[in-house]
């Protein structure tokens, strides 16, 4: 018999005490998940731990200013250690990184639940999103190295190429689409056109989802709470699973369960949920 794969999934809860309250915990119930990465959690440990219930091994980093950000770890078995730091000194990263080591068939698996800013075009926002990125630029070989089997989830807040936004042509001025922030992407995966892309090119991580879908629209995985977005499914891919090429190799499944219904939304954003047989 064949082991059973591990499940990954990582959503944005967009508050995960709201989330509970419209039904995320049955979501979680019915998805058999292994290892859990949250964003924007946006309460305490004790909130968190209450919620999750304690069959889970539950990490937590809460951003510096109560209310705000917030990432977390829930597994069904205890991370050998975990990580917070990001970036030098100086640089905030409370509630937006977090790592973990998970030993899962005698391989180390290092797995990231990170929030990257949303930015601000021409505001201190901006500015911090790319400090946060310029972080992200420097731990990323960091982490291959520490380990061939790891994984970086959460929302990125940058949409890579035009596949990956609905409206693209009305947001290439707009924060989450600049060009400055889509060339980052470009150094993590290689840009799109060029030898390599998602294929070890650039610093050599494997867009999951990109990988898995082809080259079609989306899949999305938020919609703006304005308007018809989720009806007419007007959608930002911004949510990710970016893998070392190891484990991106190991990948037997990838979904973005979105809702069936506007009303049967717990967030704003779709968990995505994959399958790695390691």
């Amino acid at each position: 018999m064949p082991a059973q794969p591990l499940r990954i999934a990582s959503v944005n809860v967009n508050g995960v005490r709201a989330a509970f309250r419209k039904g995320m915990g049955d979501w979680l119930a019915a998805r058999d998940v292994d290892i859990l990465a949250l964003q924007e959690v946006r309460a305490s440990t004790d909130d968190l731990v209450g919620l999750l219930g304690e069959e889970w091994d539950v990490l937590h980093d809460p951003a510096t200013a109560k209310g705000r950000a917030g990432v977390a770890l829930a597994s069904r078995h205890r991370a050998s250690i975990h990580r917070v730091e990001l970036g030098p000194d100086e640089f905030d990263s409370a509630g937006r990184w977090l790592e973990a080591d998970y030993e899962v068939g005698g391989k180390v698996i290092t797995v990231v639940s990170t929030y990257v800013h949303s930015g601000e075009v021409d505001t201190p926002k901006q500015v911090e999103k790319y400090k946060f990125l310029d972080a992200m630029v420097e731990r990323l070989p960091q982490l291959a190295q520490h380990s061939e089997y790891a994984v970086i989830m959460g929302d990125l807040n940058v949409g890579h190429r035009t596949l990956d936004i609905k409206n693209w042509k009305g947001n290439v001025k707009r924060a989450g689409f600049l060009p400055e922030e889509r060339a980052y992407f470009d150094r993590f995966l290689g840009a799109e056109g060029e030898p390599g892309y998602n294929d070890g090119a650039g610093l050599g991580w494997i867009d999951v989802g990109r990988r898995h879908a082809g080259e079609v629209p989306g899949p999305y995985t938020w919609w703006s709470q304005r308007g018809k977005a989720f009806d007419t499914d007007t959608g930002w891919r911004i949510d990710y699973h970016l893998a070392t090429p190891q484990l991106a190799a190991t990948v037997q499944d990838y979904v973005v369960d979105r809702a069936a219904a506007y009303d049967e939304r717990w967030s704003d954003h779709a968990p995505v949920v994959v399958d790695y047989a390691i």
